[in-house]
């Protein structure tokens, strides 16, 4: 019943992506990710509306936006100052908003679950949110987050035993198929019960 997306990321699909996104093969590496994500969403529903801008949302750019047309705000942001920006804009305009904490390095999808900013743990990520979040006065965020402990990179390890006097270089989160797509259909499946109004006592018909 969504039939209206706008997309805002300025990635272009990379080699990298192909064990991961579902627009990412060998014919799309090169294109924009909102240009191939519109083509994959009006090939299941031509009929659909989809807006795309190449850009990254971030502070400087935020008044671009007019956050009151939408019905609901996906924050799938890497950096926290525009994570913490896309929060802000929404709560503001009283748009329901649901943030996605980190997936790199994580390898079990079941251990992915939904909670309040505040209820979350282990998570790096999400640890930086609640301070920041504390600090902007907003009481509460529905995220998912997965408790299980990442994974440290083996290109991480070896550098750190072969090349003890080079420098220490930030690896970059490792990614599968299975970890990042899972958190992704647990936010669909949020925005979905939320804009129907979906709770338990719809299980009761179901039972």
């Amino acid at each position: 019943g969504v039939g209206h997306f706008l997309l805002v990321d300025n990635d272009k699909v990379a080699l990298s992506n192909l064990n991961r996104q579902i627009i990412a093969t060998l014919d799309t590496v090169g294109r924009y990710k909102t240009q191939v994500m519109k083509e994959r969403i009006l090939s299941i529903n031509p009929e659909a509306e989809v807006e795309t801008r190449e850009c990254f949302f971030l502070p400087e750019n935020a008044e671009e936006f007019d956050f009151s047309s939408f019905d609901y705000v996906v924050d799938a942001v890497d950096t926290v100052a525009a994570k913490l920006e896309l929060v802000v804009r929404a709560k503001k305009a009283g748009v329901p908003v649901i943030s996605s904490m980190g997936a790199g390095n994580k390898v079990n999808p079941a251990m992915f679950e939904i909670a309040d900013i505040y209820k979350t743990k282990v998570d790096p990520l999400a640890r930086v949110m609640r301070q920041a979040m504390k600090k902007n006065n907003i009481k509460k965020l529905k995220v998912v987050y997965s408790q299980e402990l990442p994974l440290l990179p083996i290109n991480e390890e070896v550098e750190s035993e072969c090349h003890a006097e080079a420098p220490k270089r930030r690896a970059l989160p490792g990614s599968n198929a299975f970890t990042p797509s899972v958190a992704g259909l647990i936010i669909a499946s949020e925005v979905i019960k939320d804009l129907v109004g979906w709770d338990d006592s719809h299980r009761k018909g179901l039972a």
